[in-house]
């Protein structure tokens, strides 16, 4: 069996160690200057005031945070796709709200504008959408929804950090945005998150919230250094300990410098896969990107017509090839409680496969998948048509 070819995998190299090698000789690893630095180069790459932006230990912990910042609680409704990350039902349910599952466009993943006017009520205390493999889908259409209908919107962009619509970044059309560094996205620090918060108000009481609910963070802040007593601190709310910190922090800062450069090498692996699988039998890639629109390009999906989706995943893995597919349906959870019957979502669930898409593949390691794909998928299709 030839070496296994990741479906994600990070980029890091010299230049991270470097920035870590400077954090651990400064004699300060925890939330400081560098987490100030990174938190504003990602301010300025989705085009809002630094003040705007908090980071978190993870994207699930902004999510959680976006909760609270809206005082979501029993009896609220909160609707959001089905396939969706199961971190954002928890963050939902763990303040003793519903989620409501909505239906999502077949080919696509996302929601639509009708999808999740058909599940709106009056307990809807917000939306939450996703950016399907970074499409970022009727994010436009979406928000101008929510306002008209005054419910705030979430955008859950853990997947979207380099996704625009007209020029604007996904995660800015609504209220909130979160995104998320972990291990297997574009952009990395290992494990973390950012929250992005379009209220005044609300973005101010954002890091309180990620720390303990605690006033004052550090005496190494620079607001602290000018106060006698440093070590003082209030309690606003009753809150988890959600801060990044600037090891992670420094990581994230070379990483977001090279995103362009990710991009790129994504957009070719994407078109690569585009020409390579155009026209196979039973096989379908994913639709253009509507005019406008850009992708992160983080997923790369295929949907099976002949109901072999599973046996080529087992082929492909046999072949050195990992797929997976995200997200499972989060309506047939039954620590959720839904009755749902969504046929767009379900239909999706049942044919889509994300093949290897990160900037670490080589040429050959495309044409490797490539030539997979096509193999396994027409003697797949072949063995089921003749069945």
């Amino acid at each position: 069996m030839e070496p296994m070819i990741n479906v994600m995998q990070p980029a890091l190299g010299e230049r991270e160690l470097a920035a870590v090698r400077e954090v651990f000789e400064s004699n300060w690893i925890g939330r400081g200057a560098r987490t100030h630095e990174f938190e504003s180069a990602f301010a300025r790459h989705i085009g809002v005031d630094a003040g705007h932006v908090t980071s978190t230990n993870s994207c699930t912990e902004a999510t959680f945070i976006a909760m609270e910042l809206l005082e979501v609680g029993p009896g609220d409704e909160v609707v959001l796709p089905s396939p969706s990350f199961v971190g954002a039902g928890n963050a939902i349910a763990s303040r003793g709200a519903v989620p409501v599952f909505c239906d999502v466009d077949e080919a696509t993943l996302n929601p639509r504008v009708e999808d999740i006017e058909a599940v709106l009520t009056e307990r809807t205390k917000a939306v939450l959408i996703l950016h399907y493999g970074g499409y970022p889908g009727e994010v436009a259409r979406i928000a101008e929804l929510c306002r008209d209908r005054g419910i705030p919107l979430i955008e859950d962009a853990a997947v979207a950090i380099a996704s625009t619509v007209d020029g604007q970044a996904c995660g800015t059309f609504g209220d909130m945005g979160v995104w998320s560094f972990d291990h297997g996205k574009i952009v990395v620090t290992v494990d973390g998150g950012m929250l992005c918060v379009r209220d005044p108000e609300l973005a101010e009481r954002a890091p309180k919230i990620a720390y303990l609910g605690m006033e004052q963070r550090s005496g190494y802040d620079q607001a602290m250094r000018a106060q006698t007593r440093w070590w003082d601190f209030d309690v606003t709310s009753f809150s988890r300990r959600s801060t990044t910190n600037d090891v992670l922090a420094a990581i994230g800062t070379v990483q977001l410098s090279r995103l362009d450069e990710f991009i790129d090498r994504r957009r070719e692996v994407a078109e690569a896969y585009d020409a390579g699988l155009a026209g196979v039998p039973g096989l379908r890639v994913p639709p253009p990107l509507p005019e406008g629109h850009t992708s992160s390009y983080y997923m790369y999906w295929l949907q099976f017509e002949d109901g072999n989706r599973d046996q080529v995943a087992r082929d492909l893995y046999e072949r050195g090839v990992y797929t997976t597919f995200r997200y499972p349906l989060l309506h047939q959870v039954p620590a959720y409680g839904s009755n749902a019957v969504l046929p767009g979502a379900e239909a999706a669930a049942a044919k889509t496969l994300l093949l290897p898409m990160h900037q670490s593949l080589s040429d050959a390691d495309v044409d490797r998948v490539i030539s997979a794909v096509r193999e396994c998928t027409g003697r797949r299709t072949r063995d089921a048509r003749a069945a």
